[in-house]
């Protein structure tokens, strides 16, 4: 095949675990790619950078992802790339330090494929410092060594020179070793590194599941033994280890290791998975309802045309402000055919949607509910033309309450709300297994189908291990409506005001 109709492989390192960690490079490669091929430890939330298709490999045999040995894998990249597509090949942590990445570099250079190779943060270098661990220290230590815990089982011997192990003065890392961790703290020790030398373990380091061990080299084998810690995880050696108990930060964070269901539209959770992630949890992507534009936009187009006739325009969802204003501008106009208009909004979030456009509300109600925003414009719509922005579905408190005060209202729809009509085995079975530990529902619709795709034996846990927290009260009364049990309720009535909730509830 010409070279020039070859495509090219990026062989990538996606840093540990944390997908903020992931370098510019490597998401301005996972942007063009045609196919990514991802680790089983590689964060999935990483796949938002891509439009291709992505399948996840694994080199041990598990629920998630097709197991391929390091051969097929090698083909995989090779095969893709003889068809002239573009390849990114997703690692841990970094592409070549105790990974395969040499070993696919090697077979895409005999076979004449164009690679790339954009370097990933290593794991321990994140770790210890998620961790509260310098592997340096002024007063300490100015070096490191980096040993691989995992041998091939098949060898007669070890190829680890323990004895010059026991003997170095800086910090040992030893990756991969969690199943042999009492044979190397046994082995540093006959070598003469001393019983009281502090030690740790860090398992799934940067993650809502990060966890730090601590002991003394002598007990550390036990202490983790009682902690169930699973791969992977990072051995750590040394006297810096005694600064985490100061300087540990990231297992503080205000959600740290709880685990949250998000019910809200996947086009529409983005900025709130980073949110949740930041604060120290894991999010957890359960979609109750789908947001779709109209079937036809012509009655929509034919009202943009009769603005002027309007004095007030009302939103009670972001999402109608984004339809709305999106369609504004596909048909040709922008704000200036709002001049004549005064806005009115239901709820922070829906003002901050309209903020996006650089839209100032003139009425935010103080009672985010739709009753709220009657009584805040009882004395200014008598008499007045008012256009409300709505979805398909919805209560009529807001027309009700206009029309009793004296205002000539229309309703224009300019997005449909859709239940979601299964949730996933991988979803019933945390939901069975407790494996989250709150859901938020953000709207009565929300509430109420979730209840509804709820098998029964999940029903009757979800008082005991899964706690539900409502964006208001009126998602609270159509929950408990639906049987649901309500464990919290927002103040705020948007979805930083679940999370506060949450956060106030799991002190």
């Amino acid at each position: 095949m010409p070279k020039s109709s070859l495509g090219k492989v990026f062989l990538v390192g996606a840093g540990p675990g944390d997908p903020g960690l992931i370098s510019l490079r490597a998401v301005e490669c996972l942007r063009i790619a045609d196919v990514v091929l991802y680790d089983g430890l590689v964060n999935p939330l990483l796949l938002k950078h891509v439009h291709a298709t992505a399948e996840r490999t694994c080199r041990t045999k598990g629920p998630h992802g097709s197991f391929l040995n390091q051969d097929e894998i090698n083909q995989r990249m090779i095969r893709a790339a003889e068809e002239g597509k573009t390849v990114v090949r997703l690692k841990g942590g970094d592409a070549y330090i105790f990974g395969h990445g040499w070993e696919e570099a090697s077979a895409l250079a005999e076979a004449g494929i164009p690679f790339e190779v954009v370097p990933g943060i290593t794991a321990v270098t994140v770790a210890s410092e998620y961790a509260g661990i310098s592997l340096t220290h002024r007063q300490f230590t100015s070096s490191i060594a980096f040993v691989s815990g995992y041998e091939d089982p098949q060898k007669d011997e070890t190829l680890i020179d323990y004895a010059n192990l026991a003997e170095f003065s800086g910090t040992l890392v030893f990756y991969m070793g969690l199943h042999r961790l009492q044979g190397i703290c046994e082995a540093l020790i006959s070598e003469g590194k001393p019983e009281n030398t502090p030690a740790c373990v860090i398992s799934r380091a940067t993650t809502p599941q990060q966890k730090t061990v601590v002991a003394p080299l002598g007990e550390l084998a036990e202490k983790v033994s009682s902690q169930q810690l699973k791969a992977p995880s990072l051995i750590l050696v040394g006297k810096n280890v005694a600064q985490r108990e100061q300087l540990a930060w990231f297992e503080k964070r205000p959600l740290f290791g709880l685990r949250i269901g998000i019910t809200r539209p996947l086009a529409q959770s983005e900025e709130l998975i980073e949110k949740v992630w930041n604060l120290g949890a894991r999010p957890i992507l359960i979609p109750m309802i789908e947001i779709l534009p109209p079937e036809d936009w012509q009655e929509v187009d034919r009202m943009l045309e009769r603005l002027a006739e309007f004095d007030w325009l009302i939103f009670t969802s972001s999402n109608g402000v984004n339809y709305f204003l999106n369609r504004l501008w596909s048909c040709g106009f922008d704000s200036r055919k709002l001049a004549n208009l005064k806005i009115a909004v239901v709820g922070q979030s829906t003002e901050n949607a309209l903020k996006e456009y650089r839209l100032r509300a003139d009425v935010v109600p103080k009672d985010q509910r739709a009753e709220g925003l009657v009584d805040a414009l009882a004395s200014q719509v008598k008499n007045h033309q008012v256009l409300w922005v709505r979805g398909n579905h919805g209560r009529e408190v807001l027309k009700d309450g206009f029309i009793a005060q004296g205002a000539h209202v229309e309703e224009l729809t300019v997005y449909r709300n859709e239940n979601c009509e299964n949730l996933t085995p991988e979803h019933k079975k945390m939901l069975l297994d407790g494996e989250i530990d709150w859901i938020g529902l953000s709207s009565p619709a929300i509430a109420r189908n979730f209840a509804k795709l709820l098998p029964d034996a999940t029903f009757k846990l979800l008082g005991n291990k899964i706690r539900l927290a409502t964006i208001s009260p009126l998602t609270t009364s159509a929950a408990k409506q639906a049987g649901l049990t309500i464990s919290t309720e927002a103040k705020n009535y948007c979805w930083d005001g679940i999370l506060e909730a949450i956060r106030a509830s799991s002190l």
